[in-house]
């Protein structure tokens, strides 16, 4: 290789690595939003809408990142807090970020932190085709609440069977004379999940591991 190309290549490769692949995964954006009321920090959540996806799920308010519309993912978070919930930029002011989450579903979330101004609630215009209604759970019953774990196994599948007994293949492992071992689903990997249970709801999954990482931070 001459000189010339390894000069290039030197260039090319990025000072601060970013996340290989990104531009094939879903990007999304939420922020993990304190809400100081009566004196006492609380974290606001929403429930899904039931006819979407992970209808009646609790999550923080964020969603998906819009290259037409967002220069970055903090334009992500304001967007869809005003359109989720009703909430104005100029009433959410963002701390910081945790670090990026690549779940085990394949999508990537920039968590944000920040605070909600107390009288933004008394303006939220909830959009009910995505929000069933907002949850407003203290900060100290996450502190003071130890969650239940589970464990959850992620396998990968070359193929599955439908209803019928018909075999469905996404991956030809046989045909290219993969090794036997990819012949059958592998991984079998554990994925923790941790769950809170507060009133008549669940909240777990996403939302549960982010609380869980957002926590240390305040230790």
């Amino acid at each position: 290789m001459k000189n010339s190309k390894i000069k290039s290549l030197k260039a090319k490769l990025p000072k601060h690595p970013n996340i290989l692949g990104r531009d094939r995964i879903f990007n999304s954006a939420v922020l993990i939003p304190l809400i100081k009321i009566k004196g006492k920090y609380h974290l606001l959540f929403q429930k899904r809408a039931k006819h979407i996806k992970q209808g009646g799920d609790i999550c923080f308010a964020g969603g998906g990142f819009d290259q037409s519309l967002d220069k970055n993912f903090k334009d992500t978070v304001y967007r869809e807090l005003y359109e989720e919930l009703g909430i104005l930029k100029k009433d959410i002011n963002i701390f910081g970020q945790l670090d990026t989450y690549y779940t085990s579903i394949g999508v990537l979330i920039e968590p944000f932190v920040g605070k909600i101004k107390s009288k933004a609630l008394k303006n939220l215009k909830i959009d009910k085709n995505e929000v069933e209604k907002i949850l407003l759970i203290p900060l100290s019953f996450f502190k003071n609440t130890k969650p239940e774990v589970y464990t959850l196994k992620n396998q990968i599948m070359p193929y599955e069977i439908d209803d019928n007994g018909d075999i469905i293949e996404y991956f030809p492992t046989k045909d290219l004379g993969l090794p036997k071992i990819y012949h059958e689903p592998w991984g079998n990997k554990n994925h923790k999940v941790w769950v809170y249970k507060w009133e008549d709801e669940v909240i777990w999954g996403i939302t549960s591991f982010l609380i869980k990482e957002f926590l240390k931070k305040l230790k």
